[in-house]
């Protein structure tokens, strides 16, 4: 909920910011927000007895797990998609469909708000549904609303709508994946997350390089299409941990 509503605040107020005065002032008024949230966490928190550091090879070896290995990789790669569209979004809809900065902002604020339905939508198929089901309902949306965006760029209201359904799709899957994974290895939930929270850097980071790349060399519209693939093998990787699993299943009964 603190990621989605940092998105449906921060990146429509920082357009405006940077419209107002200077983009150099956003980073600024970053600053002094760090700071007051290091108080808040001082002040709030209370002091308690940290763990037991582990080694890295120890957390690594958790890797060695199939399961583990694979639904890691889900992370990465969705996370490569969202990072491809999400870092270059602002030139793609000025570029795709012909729109001015004001309205980018107004876009941005939906794609917020979807994010944050997404997040609560997640958890309540996570509860209904099972975390394996919510997250290829997820994927699939991911990749199905990527591709149409791709193939009907020049249809301004269906690309926002396919906008907005993908914000959704995406935010399904961030709390349901950090479920999934603690239900693969609860006595190492603390491990789990950590390397889930590394493996989504790493996908923020290639998305960005990809998709920087796929701009200077191709066109902004490349992004969609880029995305659509990275989530697609995803949605492989998902489809393939379910057979090993079943696999498994079947040679221990």
């Amino acid at each position: 909920m603190g990621y989605s509503v940092s998105l449906v605040l921060g990146v429509p107020i920082g357009r405006v910011i940077a419209s107002a005065y200077d983009w150099k002032v956003i980073f600024g008024g970053i600053g002094i927000f760090t700071v007051l949230g290091f108080i808040a966490i001082a002040i709030t928190i209370p002091s308690m007895q940290s763990e037991a550091p582990i080694p890295l090879g120890e957390q690594l070896a958790l890797l060695k797990n199939p399961k583990v290995a694979f639904a890691l990789g889900v992370s990465l790669f969705v996370f490569i998609g969202y990072s491809v569209v999400n870092t270059y979004i602002t030139p793609f809809l000025t570029s795709a469909i012909s729109i001015s900065g004001k309205e980018v902002s107004v876009i941005l604020f939906a794609l917020g708000i979807a994010s944050l339905f997404g997040s609560k939508l997640g958890g309540f198929l996570a509860d209904r549904i099972d975390t394996t089901r919510t997250l290829i309902v997820s994927i699939v949306l991911q990749t199905l609303s990527l591709a149409m965006v791709s193939a009907l760029s020049g249809f301004a209201v269906v690309v926002i709508v396919l906008l907005m359904i993908w914000s959704v799709a995406v935010w399904m899957f961030g709390p349901t994946q950090n479920f999934n994974l603690l239900s693969i290895a609860p006595e190492a939930s603390g491990i789990m997350l950590s390397l889930n929270s590394t493996f989504v850097q790493l996908g923020f980071a290639a998305g960005a390089g990809i998709g920087g790349i796929a701009v200077g060399g191709s066109s902004i519209l490349a992004i969609c299409w880029i995305g659509t693939a990275a989530v697609a093998v995803a949605l492989f990787i998902t489809v393939a941990s379910l057979g090993l699993t079943r696999s498994l299943s079947s040679e221990r009964g």
